[in-house]
């Protein structure tokens, strides 16, 4: 008898968990050496290039025990990047227990007990892991002790290795089989499978992930989505082995996928029960939470007839990524489009990289804002995450701001530098702690849209790298913001507005101007743009025209003649200013998202 363990990777990212990954793949002899290569379960061309984990994947290892027992271990990778947390969450719910990754070298970060706090909340069995034990500069004894105190872990029970170079494989599969516990569901009881993802094929229509709680699903079977009450007859069902590979049917415990020729891709909901028709089961499995966006953007085609196509690439990119929230939305500049909610402006990247690669779709992008509060002077309490949408700041009693708690793990060295850096952001009631010698934890309370654009590069950049990042949201708090109007040649451009606190305007202001006056190309009139708040100007930037020399036929003789010729220019200037409409490129939209020091 096969047993089943379902088991994930969970660390901060860059401790190795994909190459973690690689070695247990190769362990169990799934793949052989002419065809592997790094990252094996990172699918994607984006997720190599960036050297970072994107989708939670899965893949069937069997193993067989020192005592000669035959498992099946069912591994889900995660990423480690904080704006993938909603992707931890769906792994989360399909497994017993985890493997809990800490780096040797940089110890415990941030990120590593954001996710350890996930796995708690699912009351899975951990099992810390000291990575990377053959780099120089590992200091084991330190990692140890910083699992005892920030974790809370018994550091006696933590496990050696390096994914690198092998070592330690063989502990890792003897304590999953171990210290994680077996699925509990009887393949006798109705069936119950939770969806935890899912893709879209163009030949064979969706394909689920689910994870077999009760019961069994077999080809033939008609199965029923609990949320809509749609049916299906299923075609296949199999086994992730870093290719799909077909099976009679799967039995509670086991993760694996499900085809049943479904087309319509919005039925397939992620955190979705399935079960069989006619079922007897009335109760939902609780999946995951749902999705809260922090930052909010919108997405529309560069040419207004590709509309239609962009939406049937929106419905199946969100089968993918679940975690991405849209909504209709229309703009006077860029026509129709979609405004789209993210975890973070690294998820707001990757969005857009995937539907420009996967989905052949060419798009423009506005400029990212969070989500504000206004109370108006009668009484009416609003929320909006577009600038279209500022109410009339002579109706706003009082304006509130996102923010967020954030955490900060350094070496104590980068204290000062970090310090300023969250007080320039308008960091609010620091705290300070030091899990252990020469680390020290720094908490502030920072508005969301002050970390939105380049603070975790500024970080990096200011810790050599050595500082990770965690946030949670708090609440919202009163602020005096205000809304920048972007005019171009004295047009309003309303996709490039932005809600800003008063004290950062200007500063803002001219910012966008410049990245503009950079991004638009030069005409033959003056190009005039001009940040405005009501209707005051706070800044300008002029991009100047191509000028032919009309006085070079003049040599010689009276002044005159090169006044009249000038003059005439000037006229002819001033009329093509008028009647002349500048096309604002696409990589307009995307400079004003970057940093101010760039």
């Amino acid at each position: 008898m096969v047993q089943i363990r379902n088991f994930s990777i969970i660390a901060h990212i860059d401790h190795g968990k994909s190459t973690l990954a690689d070695r247990l793949i190769q362990h169990v002899g799934l793949i052989d050496a002419r065809q592997f290569h790094d990252q094996m379960l990172d699918s994607m061309d984006l997720e190599r290039e960036r050297g970072i984990t994107i989708k939670s994947q899965t893949v069937t290892l069997p193993y067989t025990s020192k005592s000669g027992e035959k498992f099946e271990l069912n591994l889900i990778d995660t990423p480690g990047h904080v704006d993938f947390s909603y992707e931890v969450s769906r792994a989360l719910a399909s497994c017993e227990g985890v493997l809990l990754l800490v780096d040797a070298a940089q110890g415990v970060e941030a990120q590593t007990l954001a996710n350890l706090y996930a796995a708690l909340d699912h009351d899975l069995e951990i099992i810390p892991v000291i990575n990377k034990i053959d780099l120089p500069a590992a200091d084991i004894e330190r990692v140890k002790e910083e699992i005892e105190i920030e974790l809370g872990l018994d550091s006696d029970d933590a496990l050696l290795c390096s994914a690198k170079a092998g070592i330690g494989m063989e502990e890792v599969f003897e304590a999953v089989i171990e210290r994680i516990p077996p699925p509990k569901g009887k393949a006798d009881n109705p069936l119950t499978a939770l969806i935890f993802d899912a893709r879209y094929d163009s030949f064979r229509g969706t394909i689920v992930s689910c994870r077999v709680f009760d019961g069994s699903l077999k080809a033939g079977d008609t199965i029923q989505f609990m949320s809509n009450k749609a049916l299906y007859k299923v075609e296949e069902v199999g086994v992730f082995r870093l290719k799909l590979e077909k099976k009679k049917e799967l039995t509670a415990g086991e993760v694996g996928y499900i085809i049943a020729g479904i087309k319509t891709v919005r039925d397939t909901r992620v955190g979705d029960t399935i079960t069989l028709e006619g079922s007897s089961v009335k109760n939902v499995l609780s999946g995951f939470k749902e999705p809260k966006p922090m930052v909010f953007s919108s997405v529309y085609p560069i040419a207004a007839d590709d509309y239609l196509a962009l939406a049937e690439a929106m419905e199946k990119y969100k089968l993918n990524d679940a975690a991405l929230v849209y909504q209709k939305d229309s703009s006077a500049a860029l026509g129709q489009g979609f405004r789209c909610g993210f975890l973070g402006l690294l998820h707001l990247e990757i969005v857009q990289e995937r539907l420009e690669r996967e989905h052949n779709q060419s798009i423009i992008m506005t400029a990212p804002s969070v989500r504000y509060k206004f109370l108006l002077k009668n009484g009416e309490k609003i929320t909006i995450d577009n600038p279209q949408y500022y109410p009339d700041p002579t109706l706003i009693e009082k304006s509130e701001e996102p923010y967020v708690r954030i955490s900060i793990i350094i070496p104590e060295k980068y204290m000062g530098s970090v310090m300023k850096l969250c007080t320039e952001r308008r960091g609010v009631n620091s705290k300070f702690h030091y899990p252990t010698r020469g680390r020290i934890e720094i908490n502030f309370d920072i508005p969301l849209a002050e970390i939105v654009y380049d603070f975790y590069d500024k970080l990096k950049t200011i810790t050599q790298g050595y500082g990770s990042f965690d946030y949670e949201y708090v609440d919202h708090r009163e602020g005096d913001l205000v809304k920048i109007d972007m005019l171009v040649n004295h047009e309003k451009v309303d996709a490039l507005s932005v809600i800003v606190h008063r004290d950062n305007a200007r500063s803002r202001g001219l910012h966008i101007c410049n990245k503009l006056k950079e991004e638009i190309p030069r005409q033959m009139f003056k190009i005039i743009i001009q940040g405005t708040i009501g209707g005051n100007i706070i800044a300008r930037s002029t991009i100047n025209p191509f000028r032919k020399d009309v006085t070079a036929k003049c040599y010689g003789g009276d002044i005159s003649r090169k006044r009249k010729l000038l003059e005439k220019q000037k006229k002819g200037k001033e009329k093509m200013k008028m009647v002349g409409s500048v096309e604002i490129p696409q990589k307009a939209f995307v400079s004003i998202l970057k940093s101010e020091k760039d």
